[in-house]
């Protein structure tokens, strides 16, 4: 005991001598720079933004026609997949919108063939793991995630769900439910009713990228639909799946073999020519009557391009110019004029179809004209007046080095490499982009801004207290006639 207690004394006295030698010598070491005082931002240098590398992966075709990316992280004992299929609700039929979203959701609330949502559930979350599916606008999704040394059991309940979805007719319902009390809740929020009407304006209400489900259209949905939706959309030949994680690589393509090479389709793999889109409105101001508003919420904008256009790094670097703290918007708009709670523009680009240019924020209500002319100047001048080095600079800076944070860990980099070959765009992608948004130059952002911004195609959308917005919108020009957006959800009748 007697010498158990004097270790312990011993112990705490280097303890002690070690942690008064550490702080004196990290005073001594602080000592110089404490003397020469802090530096003024301006004069503090940084290393330059590193290269992106792509992590090793190995990528190989199953003969179904199952694409797949295998990407090794030891980095933590967890791995996680994406399974990506070719389709998406714009692939909806009109009279049955949200048929696509419904399938995706109740594909894994509905359990499988061999095991109910309630065993499915209770499977997963006995190992701490999850599997989840899903169906946006332009893709659906089938995801896991587990700790390494449950990776076989998780994953042949993920290919299960993929594979063998039941559908449960109850789990519909209640899908169909909580649907409907989204419709009836939609225009509870300014911000939804701003960006949903916004898209309906530029892209027209019947278009696919714009429309909405009713409690008609829901109603109109079935469990066949659901299966039939399922059947004719997931297929090997439409799938991508991408794991990354803490496993070995030989026996990961082993287990995927396992799990999909013997699946087959039962029905033609083709997907439908994509929804055509054209500009449906060609300017114009569109208010949104909310009397109990005592602000406004603007967009404003028109139709845009695609990720591919040889332009668009030098359209990023002029998002950089106009967007964020210090761009011109918040130096101008919100610093200097007081104008704005928020404040923004930005050519918003999509994979495979047109995406917007949009602009806008929230003001109050009785600043909502000088807003929209704020806004509006500033989108006249970026096209109109060279931008300065120093924006320039700025711009770029700030751009590359918000894209190398996309690519922090492996699953976001294979996430990446994944979208690119679903879009059909080329690998290095990636390089490309970086390279165009380095070599811009100020000639190159003022000829873009020049060339795809359109001022007198801006659609102006104001969700707003109309007795309250004073000067009223009809001030912004002789010839303004605005024009009242209708938000009342239909009956289900």
């Amino acid at each position: 005991m007697k010498r158990t207690k004097l270790r312990l004394k011993k112990v705490k006295l280097f303890l002690l001598a070690f942690c008064f030698f550490t702080v004196s010598l990290g005073t001594f070491n602080l000592l110089p720079s404490l003397a020469a005082g802090p530096k003024h931002y301006d004069e503090l240098k940084f290393p330059p933004v590193p290269e992106i590398k792509l992590p090793k992966y190995t990528r190989f075709e199953l003969k179904n026609g199952i694409r797949v990316y295998l990407m090794e992280d030891k980095e933590l004992p967890l791995v996680g997949g994406t399974a990506l299929f070719r389709t998406g609700d714009r692939f909806e039929p009109a009279d049955k919108i949200g048929l696509g979203g419904l399938t995706g959701e109740v594909m894994r609330t509905g359990g499988t063939s061999r095991h109910t949502a309630d065993e499915l559930n209770q499977l997963l979350e006995q190992r701490a793991a999850s599997v989840e599916t899903g169906i946006d606008i332009t893709s659906g999704s089938a995801n896991f995630s587990a700790l390494a040394e449950d990776v076989e059991p998780v994953f042949d309940l993920f290919s299960e769900v993929i594979r063998e979805p039941s559908f449960a007719k109850e789990k519909l319902d209640l899908a169909k439910n909580q649907e409907q009390g989204g419709i009836a809740r939609r225009n509870d929020d300014p911000n939804d009713i701003t960006g949903r009407e916004f898209q309906k304006l530029i892209y027209g209400d019947r278009s696919p990228y714009a429309r909405t489900a009713e409690y008609k259209t829901i109603a109109n949905i079935s469990r066949d639909d659901l299966v039939g939706f399922y059947q004719k959309y997931f297929h090997p030949k439409n799938m991508i799946l991408g794991i990354s994680g803490d496993f070995d690589t030989a026996k990961m393509r082993s287990l995927v073999e396992q799990k999909f090479g013997n699946w087959e389709p039962t029905k033609s793999a083709e997907v439908p020519p994509l929804p055509t889109v054209s500009p449906a409105t060609q300017g114009g101001i569109f208010l949104v009557n909310q009397p109990q508003l005592s602000q406004s919420y603007v967009q404003m904008g028109h139709l845009g391009g695609m990720l591919n256009s040889p332009d668009y790094g030098a359209l990023d670097v002029m998002n950089g110019v106009l967007n964020g703290f210090g761009g011109r918007l918040f130096n101008n708009v919100r610093s200097r004029q007081g104008l704005a709670y928020t404040v923004y523009a930005a050519w918003s680009p999509r994979f495979d179809y047109p995406g917007t240019f949009v602009a806008g924020g929230q003001t109050r209500s009785d600043a909502t004209v000088p807003f929209i002319k704020a806004i509006r100047a500033e989108i006249d001048r970026i096209r109109t007046e060279p931008i300065t080095a120093e924006e320039l600079a700025f711009a770029k800076d700030s751009t590359v080095n918000s894209f190398i944070f996309k690519f922090e860990n492996p699953n976001q980099t294979l996430s990446r490499l994944m979208r690119y070959e679903y879009y059909g765009y080329p690998e290095d992608f990636i390089f490309r982009y970086r390279r165009s948004v380095e070599a811009a130059t100020i000639a190159d952002v003022q000829r873009v801004a020049k060339t795809y911004l359109k001022p007198e195609n801006l659609v102006t959308l104001v969700v707003g207290n109309t007795d309250g917005i004073q000067p009223p919108l009809s001030s912004l020009g002789t010839s303004v006639k605005v024009q009242s957006v209708d938000i009342t959800i239909p009956s289900a009748t």
